[in-house]
């Protein structure tokens, strides 16, 4: 795939060929009369030729190496430049200069400008503008109107082009991102329509089948529910983390959802801290890994995200038939923590309150607490 700058600098290669065409014939022009030096004059058009070819060779990839290599031939431009307008002085005769006629090197050098825009974006537009400018002032021992439009010029050159160049360059990279995904989602499309019929289905019966054997058949459901929901989450792809690092809850949760597992979510993204995420998603599947075992082949579970002024709150509930009472605290005492680790652990890991609701007629529900504050 082209580099997205590759057109940039392939019109700056033509903008210094056309410009270098315009410097020659002004100087021939002018040759017999405004020059203290004519033959330093075409000795000065001979190094702009040569190093336009150096350039020109270099710009288009010819450097070996890292592509940092044109943003050193950029700097190398702007050097070169500097020292052929710093001639101006020795060279074009003062009267020239004083009938507004422009210095050694003329519209030719603000190619280097346009170089180090593209080089280095807004900065380095702005910054050889600059140097450029100075060099003008400096070698033509005036500052007038001519002089106050070139630098205008010079300016907004290295300004647009550099703006552009970064825009292009972010613009790309998003695509790039964009064209990745979609090849990321096709792939994950064909593995879903290869796996839904086989390994989905085998892996729910056998957690339907532990749950109602009981025993050491009810741990080996609850391993396949586990696996079931993690399946569902690769075939679903990982969730997009912005640049700030954070990641839409809502999207984490709904690739949770199956034919015993509602989700209701806001439209919106619910966007927090991708740690909180990942440990509000680990919290709820273990909480769904625990109705698959103890709620019964038949159990539903419902997933409800919510925004409050203050707070973002996600529950879980089940229509089984609810937790005993001292079951949980039964459990750890036998040294099987596995509601204390894979649920209230994550939650208080990352600054949330978990808060239980059970009994036979309500079934349970889980309900996990985030201020907006710690998120």
């Amino acid at each position: 795939m082209e580099h997205p700058l590759e057109p940039f600098w392939r019109g700056i290669i033509a903008y210094r060929l056309l410009t270098l065409l315009t410097v020659v014939g002004i100087t021939l022009y002018h040759l017999r009369t405004g020059y203290v030096l004519p033959l330093a004059a075409l000795g000065v058009l001979l190094v702009m030729t040569v190093w336009t070819a150096v350039t020109s060779w270099g710009y288009l990839g010819g450097l070996p190496g890292s592509p940092d290599r044109r943003g050193r031939l950029a700097l190398a431009d702007l050097a070169v430049c500097v020292a052929i307008m710093a001639t101006t002085p020795w060279i074009v005769t003062r009267a020239h200069l004083d009938d507004g006629a422009p210095g050694m090197g003329s519209i030719w050098t603000s190619g280097a400008v346009l170089a180090c825009a593209v080089a280095f974006r807004i900065r380095g537009g702005v910054l050889a503008a600059t140097a450029i400018s100075a060099a003008l002032v400096l070698s033509k021992e005036r500052f007038g109107a001519l002089e106050l439009g070139d630098i205008q010029l010079l300016v907004l050159a290295g300004l647009t082009v550099g703006f552009a160049s970064h825009v292009l360059e972010r613009t790309a990279a998003r695509l790039r991102r964009l064209a990745a995904e979609q090849a990321a989602a096709a792939e994950r499309e064909r593995l879903t329509r290869a796996v839904h019929d086989g390994v989905l289905q085998v892996l729910a019966h056998v957690q339907r089948r532990g749950a109602e054997l009981g025993g050491g058949a009810a741990e080996l459901g609850l391993l396949a529910a586990e696996q079931e929901t993690s399946l569902r989450a690769l075939l679903s792809g990982p969730g997009t983390t912005d640049a700030s690092g954070r990641r839409d809850l809502g999207a984490a949760l709904r690739i949770l959802a199956s034919d015993r597992v509602t989700i209701s979510a806001p439209g919106h993204p619910v966007e927090l801290a991708a740690l909180v995420v990942d440990e509000v998603e680990g919290a709820v599947r273990a909480a769904l890994a625990n109705v698959a075992l103890h709620a019964g082949p038949g159990a539903r579970a419902w997933i409800l995200l919510e925004e409050l002024p203050r707070a973002i709150e996600v529950s879980v509930r089940d229509d089984g038939p609810g937790i005993p009472d001292g079951r949980l605290a039964e459990a750890v005492a036998e040294g099987r923590m596995g509601v204390s680790r894979s649920i209230r652990g994550r939650v208080e890991d990352v600054g949330g309150a978990l808060t239980l609701d059970t009994g036979p007629e309500i079934g349970t529900e889980w309900v996990i607490r985030l201020e907006r504050g710690d998120t």
